[in-house]
């Protein structure tokens, strides 16, 4: 079996990498679909959505735009799926929407800002960290790399894929 996304997965540094989930998921979508639907629907890619991604940050320009793009793609988001966020704006202005969420902080000031922890971004990933939007619920953030530092740092690349599936695994399990 080929997996689609390898090409956007070595363009962002990371090696082949496939979830045992995600296959069985699609292979039983996809006979399903291919019992019902017509050929052209049938040869399509079955989605499946877990919520919302809030990115959080400078939004991207140039080639920082085009790692984000890929790396939307790589995650199989669709347009509804997810959103750019100012960190500048008052949090208590956040709603968030049914579905679960799940923020990427790109920076550690990003993260810095929206969470309230005082540490350096290294001390920050590979943590689920909160957003506190003055409501009940609080929202998991996941801290990562600007992306102009994983441009300049392309050994980052893999580091900001784990952060990645560290929000999908939290949004997953919510």
């Amino acid at each position: 079996m080929t997996n689609t996304h390898s090409a956007f997965l070595k363009e962002m540094g990371i090696t082949e990498w496939t979830s045992r989930d995600v296959v069985q998921a699609t292979a039983l979508v996809s006979e399903q679909t291919n019992a019902q639907a017509s050929p052209e629907v049938a040869h399509s890619t079955p989605r499946i959505s877990y919520g919302m991604w809030w990115f959080f940050g400078n939004e991207p320009q140039g080639d920082a735009q085009i790692l984000f793009q890929n790396m939307i793609r790589v995650l199989g988001l669709a347009k509804n799926e997810w959103a750019w966020k100012n960190p500048s704006q008052s949090l208590s202005q956040l709603s968030a929407p049914e579905m679960p969420v799940v923020a990427i902080a790109f920076g550690g000031p990003t993260a810095q800002k929206i969470t309230g922890e005082g540490d350096p971004l290294p001390q920050l990933r590979e943590t689920v960290l909160a957003l506190n939007t003055g409501n009940e619920e609080e929202i998991p953030v996941i801290a990562t790399f600007e992306l102009n530092q994983v441009l300049a740092k392309p050994n980052d690349k893999a580091l900001l894929w784990q952060d990645l599936l560290l929000a999908r695994s939290v949004l997953q399990n919510s």
